[in-house]
């Protein structure tokens, strides 16, 4: 579960007063939540059979199948992450020392329904995998970017000085541009 859980998207969620980044990904027989605050990161990987025993110590009111309950949690947390809470359910976030639990509050079948996320801190190596690798990686990506969109910026301002030299001129005087200086552009996107 946890490599299908690397390809969803980080969302930006509140719970309370507090700002989170979360993900996750359900199924029938169980769900892994990924949760941070940018100065920790939580986790719960739950099974059908965990899934199955909290349900009953939670909702001893509900008797469906656990599927049913993973499919219900699935449609109470992609919503959310997607940035479409649903106005009858209420979400709330407590730390301890130890993790993080997040508590559920919804209704099911016309009934009340409960469920409790209980986070304990992710391993390095899953932060490692799911937040440090994927930042480096963009990061990379970006600066290449820079550096294509640089090389493609003085070819341009190389091509508009020849034109020039060959005797063209500009139509509209306010379409002239100051030709790019890349050791400015370099002190500025730095200092930003």
């Amino acid at each position: 579960m946890e490599s299908s859980l690397l390809t969803q998207p980080w969302a930006s969620v509140c719970f309370g007063e507090s700002a989170f980044l979360a993900k996750a990904y359900f199924r029938d027989t169980g769900y892994i939540l990924l949760i941070s605050d940018l100065s920790s990161i939580w986790y719960e990987s739950a099974d059908a059979v965990a899934v199955g025993q909290r349900s009953k110590e939670l909702n001893k009111r509900l008797t469906v199948h656990v599927s049913s309950f993973l499919h219900h949690l699935r449609s109470l947390i992609c919503p959310l992450l997607a940035g479409r809470p649903d106005a009858n359910t209420s979400f709330s976030c407590h730390r301890f020392a130890d993790g993080l639990s997040l508590h559920v509050k919804s209704e099911l079948s016309g009934l009340p329904f409960y469920w409790d996320f209980h986070c304990c801190p992710a391993p390095v190596e899953m932060v490692s995998r799911h937040l440090v690798r994927p930042l480096i990686w963009m990061s990379l990506v970006l600066q290449n970017q820079v550096q294509e969109l640089t090389s493609l910026l003085l070819q341009k301002d190389a091509e508009i000085e020849d034109y020039r030299e060959s005797g063209a001129a500009l139509s509209r005087d306010r379409l002239w541009t100051e030709p790019f200086r890349e050791e400015t552009f370099q002190q500025n996107f730095m200092a930003e």
